[in-house]
C-alpha cells in the first residue's frame, strides 16, 4: 500500500519511542523556556525539564485545558517573536475567546506533511482533483487540508462552503475525483446531487472527512449513495488543526503522526492513565511545534488507542473513531447518552434520510429527549400503519443502545435544515 513517510510510517515501536521520547524532552524545555505559563506551572509545583527521563514522566506534567488557551489569548502562548510567525488560525469562538494558534513557516510545512500521509493513506495520489468544501478563513480545515494537497502533488479547487448547487456544478465540470468537506456537509451534497439527478456525473472516488465525529453508518451511507470511498481524519485547532490521525483503507482506526504528537488516554477524574484498547480522553502533546508547543492538552474527546500494527503495514498508533465528548455527552435522568450512538441507529436503517436533530428539553422537571429524522420517502408519511411500526422499531433500536425511552418523529425529506459547516446535531430547549 502507498505511503507518504515510509520511513516514519512502519518504524518499530521503540524506535518510535525513542523518538518520542527525545522530542518530548525537547518540547518541555522548549515551552518552559519560552511560554511563560508553562514556566509558572512547573514552578508551582517544582518540576523541571530535566525530570521528564521517560515517555511515563509527561504524568508529572499539568494539563492544558481550553481555558488556559483563552486566557492567554490571543498570544502569550506564543514561543517565538511574532515576526517568526506566518500563519495565525483561530477557532469560532462560538463559547468564548477564540482559540489562537501561531504557526512558524517549519510548522506549516510539517502540517502539510501530516496531511499529505492521511491523504495518502485514503488512497489519493497526485493525479486526483481535490475538491475542498471546507471554510478558508481563520478554520483551520481549509487552509490545512489545501496546503497538505499541494504538498501531496494533486490539484485544490478551493471551493470553500456554501453554495449547494454550484458545488454540484463545480464538482461535475472540474471533474473531481476527491471531496473534502465535513460528514453532514458530505450528505447534504450527496442527497443534493441525487435529487438533482446528477450523480452519474460525478467522478468522484474519495470523501476526506474531517471536522466533526461521524459513525461508520454515515460513512456506509454516504457510499452507497456517492460510490466514493469514505475516510475521517481528526485534528483539533488548539494542537495545530486536522492532521492529527487519519483513516487507511483498512478503515481500523485512525492513524496517528506519532513523529509530531503524542498521545495518551486518561481517565481524567482519577487522573489515571489507561491502557491500550480502553476509553478514555484523548490527551495530546504536540512534538515539533515551533510556534505554539502545547504540553498534555484535554482534547474532552472520548476514544481508544491500539498500537498493533495495521494490515496497511503501517506501524504508528491508532485511535478508535471518536464516540463522543465528555462536555457534550448528554445526561437525561441519570443515563448518558452520546449523539453519536443514536447516528448508529438512524444511519442503519434503509427507511430513514440520513439527517436528524436531537431535541433535548425538560418538562415538569423531567429531562426529556426526541428525535427528528427525516424518512427516505414522503410515500411513508401517508401511510399510518407503516409509519407507526417504523416508529415503534426506531425506539425498540434506540431503547436497546441507548438504554432510555426516546420519543421520535419522523418528518419529511429536507425538512430539517442543513448546516454548509460544521454541523449541530443537538438542540437544547432545557437550560443547560
Amino acid at each position: 500500500m502507498q505511503m507518504y513517510s515510509p520511513e516514519i510510517e512502519t518504524m518499530k515501536r521503540k524506535e518510535i519511542e525513542g523518538m518520542q521520547l527525545e522530542r518530548l524532552k525537547h518540547t518541555v524545555r522548549y515551552a518552559y523556556e519560552n511560554v511563560p505559563m508553562y514556566r509558572e506551572r512547573f514552578d508551582a509545583i517544582g518540576l523541571k525539564p530535566e525530570h521528564i527521563r521517560t515517555l511515563k514522566d509527561i504524568e508529572k506534567i499539568p494539563y492544558t485545558t481550553k481555558d488556559d488557551l483563552r486566557d492567554n489569548y490571543p498570544f502569550k502562548l506564543l514561543a517565538v517573536p511574532m515576526k517568526k510567525i506566518v500563519r495565525i488560525h483561530a477557532s469560532s469562538g462560538t463559547t468564548g475567546k477564540p482559540i489562537t494558534c501561531g504557526y512558524t513557516r517549519q510548522d506549516l510545512d510539517n502540517w502539510s506533511t501530516c496531511i499529505a500521509r492521511i491523504l495518502t493513506m485514503a488512497g489519493a495520489t497526485d493525479e486526483d482533483i481535490f475538491h475542498v468544501a471546507f471554510g478558508y478563513g481563520l478554520f483551520t480545515g481549509g487552509f490545512g487540508l489545501h496546503y497538505g494537497i499541494e504538498k501531496l502533488g494533486a490539484s485544490v479547487v478551493p471551493v470553500s462552503s456554501g453554495n449547494t448547487e454550484r458545488q454540484i456544478m463545480l464538482m461535475k465540470d472540474f471533474g473531481a475525483t476527491a471531496l473534502v468537506a465535513t460528514p453532514s456537509y458530505a450528505m447534504y451534497l450527496a442527497e443534493t446531487a441525487k435529487k438533482e439527478g446528477v450523480l452519474g456525473d460525478l467522478k468522484l472516488r474519495l470523501v476526506c472527512m474531517g471536522a466533526e465525529a461521524s459513525t461508520a453508518e454515515m460513512h456506509d451511507a454516504l457510499r452507497a449513495i456517492l460510490g466514493a470511498f469514505p475516510t475521517e481524519n481528526y485534528g483539533l485547532t488548539e494542537v495545530g488543526g486536522p492532521g492529527v490521525s487519519g483513516e487507511c483503507r483498512e478503515k481500523a482506526g485512525m492513524h496517528i503522526n506519532e513523529d509530531m504528537f503524542y498521545p495518551e488516554i486518561m481517565n481524567i477524574e482519577e487522573d489515571r492513565a489507561l491502557p491500550e484498547g480502553e476509553k478514555g480522553e484523548l490527551v495530546l502533546t504536540t512534538l515539533t511545534k515551533e510556534g505554539m508547543p502545547v504540553l498534555r492538552y484535554r482534547t474532552k474527546d472520548i476514544t481508544s488507542l491500539t498500537y498493533e500494527p495495521c494490515k496497511c503495514g503501517r506501524t504508528t498508533a491508532r485511535m478508535a473513531r471518536v464516540v463522543g465528548r465528555t462536555d457534550d455527552m448528554l445526561i437525561i435522568r441519570g443515563v448518558n447518552v452520546f449523539p453519536s450512538q443514536i447516528e448508529s441507529v438512524l444511519m442503519g436503517m434503509p427507511e430513514l434520510g440520513k439527517t436528524y436533530e436531537i431535541i433535548v428539553d425538560r418538562v415538569n422537571y423531567m429531562d426529556t429527549i426526541e428525535v427528528h429524522v427525516e424518512v427516505g420517502d414522503t410515500d411513508l408519511l401517508t401511510d399510518y400503519s407503516k409509519l407507526e411500526e417504523l416508529v415503534a422499531r426506531i425506539r425498540h433500536k434506540l431503547r436497546f443502545f441507548v438504554h432510555l425511552d426516546v420519543k421520535v418523529k419522523l418528518v419529511e425529506p429536507l425538512s430539517i435544515k442543513r448546516a454548509e459547516g460544521k454541523v449541530k446535531r443537538v438542540t437544547y430547549l432545557r437550560k443547560r
